[in-house]
């Protein structure tokens, strides 16, 4: 990944991203998802988590651990934990 593209994610756009995304996979407008919910209180299950991780490593172009949406399970926590992550390459 290059440095510029790397500098483009923000936590707020991550968020953003996240959020859209999980309003997509629930069919439902993304201004409705609360960022600080858990994602399996939405009923999002395993299955799920792994397509997000598939649609984030497209996103962003890198190769994530598939527990970091075990281990930071909100949208506002995995964004977070996705900037400290891209700052990496940056």
């Amino acid at each position: 990944m290059s440095d510029l593209h790397a500098g483009q994610h923000t936590v707020d756009s991550l968020r953003e991203w996240l959020t859209n995304c999980v309003a997509s996979h629930l069919e439902r407008p993304a201004d409705t998802i609360d960022t600080s919910v858990r994602l399996s209180d939405y009923g999002l299950d395993s299955l799920y988590v792994l397509s997000v991780a598939g649609e984030l490593e497209d996103h962003l172009d890198i190769s994530l651990d598939p527990t970091l949406l075990w281990d930071n399970p909100t949208i506002d926590a995995l964004s977070e934990a996705l900037a400290k992550e891209l700052a990496q390459y940056a």
